[in-house]
């Protein structure tokens, strides 16, 4: 819906009124009321609103002849896909005769200023060739296979055939495979328009044989502005902040924005005693809160103060709002400050008031990405935490601690240098603690590292080391080049990571070893995550990114295997040595649990835990 020019009325669609009237000149005849939503339903191209790119596209098909033979409209509810099924078999079926020097039209257009022979037909869904069927009560092959059967007859008064099918997800999937050889090889006096809210449900064989067009959400700012034409139309004053207030709650939807103002005008009439329809009206209406409030609300929250943060949000509950929409409200303002930041030509909006566009952008100047991000995500939790809570609004408290003292938390890289570690240790100004008086804590309260309630003292409070100790560097060490496997474990175990160095050396069994690729073979019972563990810590240590995979066979054994391999057969060699032979037998029981050579010396205590021998604590040769 779009209004011709932007402060011109929006253009009433007319009624069918074909008939004489049957009353007298001095009696009007009774009508009932038509809803804004059906009034002022585009009958044309031109009265479209945020559907430029689809506009365009069909102007340029039309004007080249390049017609399709089947549509399909997707997007959420009203923004138009229906009505721009019909405006398209309005403009497939558009005659005009000639008259008044105007030479007759007689072909497809979209230029189509006035009425032709068969459009008031059309716009009022009487037409006989307009055959307009809702998939969500003819779901099954009975339905689509009479649409094919009666598809082969040419129409009866226009020129093409029109078949709108809504809500065409909702058909079955034989009724779907039944269309797919008509819809790709239709009459030539055949076309398809299909219109639905859920595209993913719609079967890709359909898709691909169909134009597809997505009818975006409408700009609050430009629905704002065609309400605003249709309030001057039916002669109602409205405020500013309402229409913002009802292009908002609409969300992109020109029907739910038209139905909303219907149900304003109706409220209003009864509390505005002649005047314009107040914002403070819709918000009671709309249940939702004052937003000078919310932004108050919000501006106490993240400064810390938690108990004005409550108070307001017990004084919007006592007013008829309900705490999930606060929190929702609060999201929004969030991300309004976000984008302000981000995109400060957000502010030119026609959607925003100028209390929204001054507190956002201070807003925005006061507070860092990371913070409104954290926000963002605390808020969103909070409302999928409120819709399942018996005590919403002690819920939305919580919420707002949360928020309160996430406010209050220092990055990490902040905390580190409020710690005394980092390059700016020596820096007062980086150290210097919180001055915040009206905190979560109360006056003077530390600043809190983390959100656990632990406070950082101030500097001041304990006397520094000439010189700090640098934190352990995650940076990767130059000239680290790993040459095998063995290379490999040596440098686990060099960088103390024994978890990864006892994984490397039971539960992997080798395939291939190269710079920059390790694959493997997991041994039974290894740990599934030690692929990405090992690649993690690869291009740690060295900067570079391996490629680590596991295969399903072909592994050699693990080092351990190995190690146990070789002492089985030096074990076997020993037990079969005349003199240790001699000794098992001499004392019963014995057993052999370790055997070393001469240079070996004893076992470090390293070794015995990756042994992991129940037994193995003597230093001697044999027990």
């Amino acid at each position: 819906m779009q209004m011709d020019h932007e402060h011109d009325s929006p253009r009433p669609s007319s009624a069918a009124d074909d008939g004489p009237s049957l009353f007298g000149a001095d009696q009007a005849p009774p009508s009932a009321y038509r809803v804004l939503a059906r009034k002022y339903r585009p009958t044309t191209f031109a009265d479209l609103i945020g559907q430029e790119p689809m506009v365009r596209t069909l102007e340029n098909a039309f004007d080249l002849n390049r017609i399709h033979q089947a549509y399909l409209l997707t997007g959420v509810r009203g923004v138009g896909k229906t009505t721009t099924a019909r405006i398209l078999a309005r403009a497939f079926n558009y005659e005009l005769p000639a008259g008044d020097g105007r030479p007759a039209i007689n072909q497809p257009t979209i230029h189509m200023e006035e009425l032709g022979v068969h459009c008031q037909a059309i716009i009022d869904s009487r037409h006989v060739d307009v055959l307009e069927m809702d998939a969500a009560s003819h779901t099954g092959i009975d339905d689509i296979r009479e649409i094919i059967d009666n598809a082969r007859y040419r129409p009866v008064m226009a020129r093409t055939k029109v078949y709108i099918i809504d809500e065409v997800h909702m058909l079955s999937k034989a009724a779907f495979n039944g269309l797919l050889k008509t819809l790709e090889e239709p009459p030539e006096h055949v076309k398809f328009i299909f219109a639905t809210t859920e595209i993913d449900k719609v079967p890709v064989t359909v898709r691909s044989r169909c134009q597809r067009f997505d009818l975006r959400r409408i700009d609050a700012g430009l629905l704002a502005n065609h309400l605003l034409g249709v309030c001057k139309a039916e002669g109602v004053a409205i405020e500013p902040d309402a229409l913002a207030m009802i292009a908002r709650a609409a969300e992109g939807s020109a029907r739910d924005a038209l139905s909303l103002l219907d149900q304003a005008i109706a409220y209003g009439a009864a509390h505005s005693a002649g005047g314009a329809i107040a914002a403070e009206d819709l918000r009671l209406m709309l249940g939702v809160a004052d937003k000078a409030r919310i932004i108050d609300l919000f501006e106490a929250a993240m400064s810390g103060d938690i108990a004005k943060a409550i108070g307001i949000l017990e004084d919007q509950y006592n007013g008829g709002a309900d705490p999930a929409q606060v929190l929702l409200e609060l999201a929004e303002f969030t991300h309004l400050a976000t984008r302000l930041k981000l995109a400060p030509e957000t502010a030119q909006s026609a959607a925003l008031t100028p209390e929204e566009k001054r507190r956002g952008e201070d807003a925005a100047t006061r507070l860092s990405v990371p913070a409104l991000t954290r926000a963002w995500q605390i808020l969103m939790k909070g409302v999928e935490e409120l819709r399942g809570s018996q005590r919403p609004l002690a819920a939305a408290d919580m919420v707002l601690v949360r928020l309160a003292y996430a406010a209050d938390m220092p990055s990490p890289a902040e905390t580190l240098r409020r710690l005394g570690f980092g390059e700016n240790a020596s820096s007062a100004d980086s150290v210097a603690p919180s001055t915040r008086s009206a905190g979560p804590g109360g006056a003077g309260a530390a600043t809190r590292a983390g959100g656990g309630g632990q406070a950082l003292a101030p500097r001041s409070a304990a006397p520094q080391p000439s010189a700090a100790p640098a934190p352990r560097s995650a940076a990767p060490e130059p000239g680290i080049i790993i040459e095998s496997f063995d290379a490999l474990v040596a440098l686990a175990a060099q960088k103390r990571d024994m978890r990864l160095k006892i994984g490397l050396e039971s539960e992997v069994r080798l395939v291939r070893f190269e710079h920059g690729r390790i694959e493997f073979e997991l041994a039974p019972g290894g740990a599934r995550e030690l692929a990405s563990t090992l690649m993690q810590r690869l291009q740690a240590w060295t900067g570079e990114r391996w490629m680590v995979s596991v295969v399903a066979s072909g592994g050699a054994p693990t080092l351990k295997e190995q190690r146990e391999g070789e002492e089985r057969k030096r074990r076997s060699s020993l037990e079969s040595d005349p003199l240790v032979a001699s000794v098992l037998a001499r004392f019963p029981g014995a057993q052999i649990v370790a055997v070393r050579g001469r240079d070996e010396g004893a076992a470090s205590a390293e070794t015995l835990y990756d042994e992991a021998s129940p037994i193995e604590e003597d230093d001697g040769e044999a027990q």
